[in-house]
């Protein structure tokens, strides 16, 4: 770890990560003035908003197996290449080619930020890696925060979706310059000295296997739910105020709930262990969405509040238990995790 500037490259690793969550959470808000602006349909949105996810599917499966050889640092600045010409596209954009590959960038963009940041924090602290995992994964749903309150209150200015795309440039930048000229870990996996073919037995391993295939079922707990929870909320506050509430503060909500969750998640860790936490937030999310299912109003936003708190853990955790118990799969298996997991979601 000499020269190697620690706590910078995690607060880079951070800001990137906010960069994925902000495009995540304005993406939606875009949708409608788009569809008026450049007069597209709903399969053309379709294709649209589906290459992001294809996207990130695409970089992870192809470069998580590539961050041993290329390093760390080169998946990054593909990142960062992608992100900038991604949302210059986006700002420039005049129709539905345009804006399929700036989206297609950026979901390449995203994926490359997970592909390599997973195995960096893991490299960073080998022996703190689930608590920095969940610390690092914090800045989804804080992005997701800051995106909404951005879309929110830019839209109540008048400041349309290029200005907003003009203002996910300014972390772009930020984590382009922090990561500049500074010397990465090398990943775990071959610091460790396994090899390649180590690592392909790591990954056909039945605790692997087994990890792999529930990630899809606590991502889908995650993610799928989230995709309707703030419809359903903001239904619900519609009959209980004349004005309602806007569904994406309903989401700034939510995810500042997990973001507060994954911030104290290393005291909960030390005491319950990866796999404790994983038990207790199945249990938890479990009753969320059971007295989502039986409540109503202001009840509801309880619950669904208790929901969030525990599919909190559900993504960093997963990922923190296959990079203990099984670190010979390295950075393949990290993305392969991640790749099960949108699968899922």
């Amino acid at each position: 770890m000499n020269n190697i500037k620690r706590t910078l490259l995690f607060n880079a690793s951070n800001v990137a990560l906010v960069v994925t969550a902000l495009t995540f959470a304005t993406r939606g808000g875009f949708i409608a003035p788009w569809m008026e602006e450049f007069s597209l349909t709903a399969t053309q949105v379709g294709w649209i908003v589906g290459t992001a996810f294809w996207g990130f599917t695409l970089a992870m499966v192809v470069l998580g197996p590539l961050v041993d050889l290329l390093g760390i640092g080169k998946v990054l600045t593909i990142a960062f290449i992608s992100h900038l010409i991604g949302l210059a596209m986006t700002i420039f954009a005049n129709g539905f080619w345009t804006l399929f590959f700036s989206t297609m960038l950026i979901g390449i963009a995203n994926g490359s930020v997970e592909a390599a940041c997973n195995p960096l924090i893991t490299a960073l602290y080998p022996n703190d890696k689930t608590t920095k995992l969940n610390l690092f994964h914090m800045w989804f749903p804080a992005g997701i925060v800051f995106g909404g309150l951005m879309v929110y209150f830019f839209d109540r200015l008048g400041w349309g979706w290029r200005i907003q795309t003009i203002a996910m440039l300014l972390p772009t930048l930020a984590y382009g310059i922090m990561f500049l000229g500074h010397k990465f870990p090398q990943t775990e996996r071959v610091t460790s000295g396994a090899t390649y073919k180590d690592m392909l037995n790591a990954i056909v391993s039945p605790l692997f296997l087994f990890m792999a295939f529930f990630m899809m079922f606590t991502a889908a707990t995650e993610q799928g739910t989230m995709q309707w929870i703030t419809v359903l909320l903001s239904h619900s506050f519609d009959m209980m105020f004349s004005e309602g509430v806007s569904s994406i503060l309903i989401l700034v909500w939510i995810s500042a709930v997990m973001a507060l969750a994954r911030l104290v998640a290393g005291p909960v860790i030390h005491k319950m262990s990866g796999i404790g936490v994983l038990l207790f937030s199945a249990v938890v999310s479990g009753i969320g969405l059971y007295l989502m299912s039986i409540s109503s109003g202001i009840v509801l936003f309880a619950s669904a509040t208790v929901f969030a708190i525990g599919v909190a853990y559900f993504w960093p955790n997963m990922l923190g238990v296959v990079a203990e118990k099984v670190p010979a799969s390295g950075a393949l298996g990290l993305a392969l995790m991640g790749g099960f997991g949108f699968l899922g979601g």
